[in-house]
């Protein structure tokens, strides 16, 4: 074969990320972590930034040149059946400050708020390491200095907790793929490696080769060399059919993934039951104390969907100085928040807040099963500060309803947010 075949199915990615320890520094990885189980779509992209000279006198009438400024880290981490680790590990990073206190029987108890100024002098915001395994044995890529952006929670009937955060990057990535010249006779029929090809059986070490090519010396052009087999040996040995009929020697490039170490072994997953959005309470008016919500109204079966909106809008750039070719910065330039309520239209209260512009505060418990005795994985949300900012009356399957509109405001002695998660890790963004 001239090119070996390897499983793409997107059901083999696994995504991995340091959760529950920050990075260091920026551009400085972390040691992996946990194993996420995330939403089919999910990816992260690398995007090179490339500019063609086509500004440039080149002495022709189209562009000749490419030149290459680095590249840029962009996606989103989906999670339609979210579990309270989830919630715990994209806030964490989106809010930036964790107070964690164990519970009884091996339970944790993460409040997690906005943080306060710079993480230092480079970050507003703590960073983590990612790192995606493609396919079955496609490549594995690590992504250095990744940022929570934006934070999408959605809360809709018949359906479960759902979380997706935005992911900024700095760009700096590391593959554990290579591509190894080895010079060899043109009629070779095998060629030795620097280093052993992953992959435990031949055929595994097989696909792990993706491709041989030589330098005709004849005509100085690359051309595909067929191979049948990779030894297990270090350094290995791939057995190819010869491409020519003459010694000369030349270059052969050999595309494929080496043995692995380090950050290529993926940690566990963490099992957690997803949350329903059934089990969801949520209360509108009252008032927050610091440790319990008191008063309010619970919204039972008047609310359908609730939707919480945060952005740090965050910046990352290059600048003179970073001694890279990543980016060396990453400031918010100020977070900004909405809620989203879609009620039944029974009452006028709503309305009423709305016309008068009184405040408000909202609390949302979303309980999932024991993790212990009278011990529960939970995730609750405090807003101490909301205000009505639109309601507009609809009709909707023959009955009123109104799609409310909460700005979140940044309350003076609780801020603007604040999470509180339980579960059975130790800590996140640490």
């Amino acid at each position: 074969m001239t090119r070996s075949i390897r499983n793409f199915l997107a059901t083999h990615n696994l995504l991995a990320v340091s959760a529950r320890r920050q990075e260091p520094a920026l551009n400085v990885e972390q040691d992996l972590d946990t194993t996420l189980l995330v939403d089919l779509t999910t990816t992260l992209t690398y995007r090179g930034l490339k500019a063609v000279n086509r500004e440039e006198m080149t002495g022709k009438e189209e562009a000749d040149r490419v030149y290459d400024l680095g590249g840029n880290v962009s996606g989103a981490l989906s999670f339609s059946q979210a579990q309270p680790q989830h919630f715990a590990f994209l806030l964490a990073y989106a809010l930036g400050e964790v107070t964690t206190t164990p519970l009884g029987d091996g339970g944790y108890r993460h409040q997690i708020r906005p943080r306060a100024g710079e993480v230092d002098a480079c970050r507003s915001n703590p960073s983590f390491t990612a790192a995606l395994r493609y396919g079955r044995q496609v490549l594995k890529r690590r992504y250095t200095s990744c940022f929570i952006d934006q934070v999408r929670v959605e809360l809709a009937k018949d359906g479960w907790a759902r979380i997706a955060g935005v992911v900024k990057g700095t760009g700096k990535v590391t593959d554990n793929t290579r591509r190894e010249t080895v010079n060899a006779p043109f009629n070779a029929g095998s060629l030795t490696l620097s280093q052993g090809v992953e992959g435990a059986t031949a055929a595994e070490r097989l696909a792990n080769v993706q491709a041989v090519q030589v330098l005709d010396p004849v005509t100085q052009a690359w051309q595909e060399v067929g191979y049948t087999e990779v030894s297990g040996e270090v350094p290995a040995v791939i057995t190819i059919a010869p491409p020519g009929g003459s010694s000369t020697l030349t270059s052969y490039r050999v595309y494929y993934l080496p043995r692995e170490s380090g950050w290529m072994s993926f940690p566990e997953r963490v099992e957690e039951p997803p949350l329903k959005v059934s089990r969801v309470a949520v209360h509108l008016g009252g008032r927050w104390n610091g440790t319990e919500f008191l008063g309010g109204h619970q919204l039972t079966g008047e609310l359908k969907r609730l939707v919480w909106q945060f952005a740090n809008h965050l910046v990352v750039e290059r600048t003179p100085g970073g001694g890279t070719d990543h980016a060396n910065r990453a400031f918010r330039s100020g977070r900004q928040q909405k809620l989203s309520l879609d009620r039944d239209f029974r009452d006028f209260l709503l309305d009423l807040h709305l016309r008068e512009g009184e405040y408000l505060s909202l609390y949302l418990k979303a309980q999932g099963p024991e993790m212990a005795p009278g011990l529960f994985y939970q995730v609750e949300l405090v807003f101490p500060r909301v205000a009505v900012v639109a309601g507009p009356v609809k009709t909707a399957q023959r009955r009123l309803t109104e799609e409310v509109e909460l700005a979140v405001l940044e309350d003076d002695t609780y801020g603007s947010v604040i999470v509180y998660v339980q579960n059975r890790v130790s800590g996140y963004a640490a």
